[in-house]
């Protein structure tokens, strides 16, 4: 079935499509909740809210575009919601831990897996490591961000460097520890 099809029988609602659909991105917008959710049973709330909107709203594309990148928005949207609920604050770091980039080696880089760094996105201060995946993983603009979160582009700007500097002082930590 093409997508073209695909995209045709969910707009009539036909729930074999609606099943397809699902099953060919579920695991793909799994991994985009992930990065944004507490926690596994957040990210699968987050991703079926997901799917129920892009179902809802399927005969709004208008084939202009990449559809799963309007689907991946829809999904990003429904995270943002549930982040705007839990009321995170962008706080200032630390100083000290932000005061002196580290070096990392490119060979403690590569030995990390996509979990490890995953990790480590997580293990950001909410403020940040919303801002860090809209703008690194997503490719959304900061002016975008700011709209998106209610806040100033220079906070998303400085939120973005400071989620940065955490990760190099990270990675750093992890460097020495194994290295």
């Amino acid at each position: 079935m093409t997508e073209q099809e695909l995209i045709h029988g969910c707009q009539r609602q036909d729930a074999y499509c609606q099943h397809l659909l699902f099953r060919q991105y579920s695991e793909k917008f799994m991994g985009v909740c992930v990065r944004y959710a507490i926690d596994n049973a957040e990210a699968e709330d987050i991703l079926q809210e997901g799917f129920i909107r892009i179902f809802r709203y399927i005969h709004q594309f208008k084939g202009e575009g990449s559809f799963e990148g309007w689907m991946r928005r829809i999904v990003v949207n429904c995270a943002l919601k549930v982040i705007q609920k839990r009321k995170i604050h962008f706080v200032e770091a630390n100083e000290v831990t932000l005061s002196a980039t580290p070096q990392i080696h490119a060979t403690a880089l590569d030995q990390l897996s996509a979990q490890d760094i995953l990790r480590l996105v997580n293990a950001l201060p909410p403020g940040y490591k919303t801002v860090f995946n809209l703008i690194v993983v997503e490719g959304f603009s900061h002016e975008e961000v700011a709209e998106l979160l209610g806040i100033q582009a220079s906070t998303s700007r400085s939120q973005l460097v400071k989620a940065r500097k955490m990760l190099q002082n990270q990675l750093a930590h992890l460097q020495k520890m194994t290295g």
